[in-house]
C-alpha cells in the first residue's frame, strides 16, 4: 500500500523531518577524532527522547536484520554503508563516516543520511569525491520528483549521476515510501529507466538514498547481522533526504533548521 498524506500531516512531516535535519547536524558536530560510536548513539538517544520524538531503530526488526535494531542511530564507517550497527569503535582522523537517522514524530517519520569525513578530509579526496557524487544524485532525484512524473524518473536521474562519477550501483537496497512509519512502497531503486513505475501525486513521501562502493556493487553482511559493508573493503558514501511531492514539485522535509557549526 502506497500511503498519501493529507495537508495537515505535511505540516506535521516539516517538523519530523527538521528535528532528524537537525539531530544529524548536532552528531556531525560532535563526532571528532576519539569519539565513540556508543557515545553516538547515547546522544542520539537523548536527542530524540528529549525532543518527545520515537525511535524508528530501537525495535526494528525487519527479515533482512538480526533481530530488533536495539540502537538509536546506524553509523558506518569507512567500508561500511548501511545498517552500521553501533559498537565500542574510536573514530580515527580521515575515517569516512555516515550517520542514518529516523524518528517518529507526532505520527510521522522522517529518514535522512549524511556522509563526511572525520578530521583530516583534505587527506581524502577521493572519499570527499564519493560522497559529492551521492550528494549531487540525490540533488538530481529530487529535481525529478514532481506529480506526473514516474518513479523511473527519480531511479534514472541518481542512477545517471552515479554511472558517470564512475560507480556501479547496487539495486539490492534503495529508497522508500515513508509517512506514519519509516518503511513503505514504492521502493526507489538507486537506477532505472524514466518513464516507468508508479506515477506521483501530490502528498506522497519518499525517502530517497543514493549509496555507493568506491570499486564494487558487492555487499557482504557482518556477523552482527545488520551492518553492510563492501566486499571488496573499499569505501562507501550514503546521502539521503525525506522529501514531499507537492504541487510545486518536491520539498526537502529533511533541512536542520538553523545553522550548524561545521556543517
Amino acid at each position: 500500500m502506497i500511503e498519501i498524506l493529507a495537508p495537515a500531516e505535511i505540516i506535521r512531516a516539516r517538523r519530523t523531518g527538521s528535528l532528524v535535519a537537525d539531530i544529524l547536524q548536532e552528531l556531525r558536530t560532535r563526532s571528532v577524532v576519539g569519539t565513540n560510536l556508543l557515545d553516538i548513539d547515547r546522544w542520539a538517544k537523548a536527542l530524540i527522547l528529549g525532543a518527545g520524538a520515537q525511535s524508528c531503530y530501537v525495535d526494528y526488526a525487519p527479515s533482512f536484520g538480526n533481530g530488533p535494531f536495539g540502537h538509536y542511530i546506524c553509523t558506518a564507517v569507512n567500508d561500511a554503508v548501511l545498517h552500521g550497527l553501533p559498537h565500542d569503535y574510536f573514530l580515527a582522523d580521515g575515517d569516512l563516516l555516515t550517520l542514518d537517522l529516523a524518528v517518529l514524530l507526532d505520527g510521522i517519520a522522517a529518514d535522512s543520511a549524511i556522509s563526511f569525513v572525520v578530521g583530516s578530509a583534505e587527506a581524502q579526496p577521493q572519499s570527499l569525491a564519493m560522497i559529492e557524487a551521492t550528494e549531487r544524485a540525490l540533488s538530481a532525484g529530487i529535481a525529478a520528483a514532481r506529480p506526473g512524473a514516474r518513479l523511473g524518473d527519480i531511479s534514472a536521474a541518481i542512477g545517471s549521476v552515479l554511472h558517470e562519477a564512475g560507480h556501479e550501483v547496487n539495486l539490492d537496497y534503495g529508497g522508500h515510501g515513508i509517512g506514519s512509519t519509516m518503511h513503505q512502497d514504492p521502493h526507489v531503486a538507486n537506477a532505472g529507466r524514466p518513464h516507468r513505475g508508479y506515477t506521483l501525486r501530490s502528498g506522497l513521501l519518499l525517502a530517497l538514498e543514493p549509496w555507493v562502493m568506491l570499486d564494487t556493487a558487492e555487499l557482504i553482511t557482518d556477523p552482527d547481522g545488520w551492518t553492510l559493508r563492501s566486499k571488496t573493503g573499499c569505501r562507501t558514501a550514503h546521502s539521503e533526504h525525506t522529501i514531499a511531492i507537492t504541487a510545486d514539485g518536491a520539498e526537502i522535509l529533511t533541512r536542520p533548521s538553523r545553522a550548524h557549526p561545521g556543517a
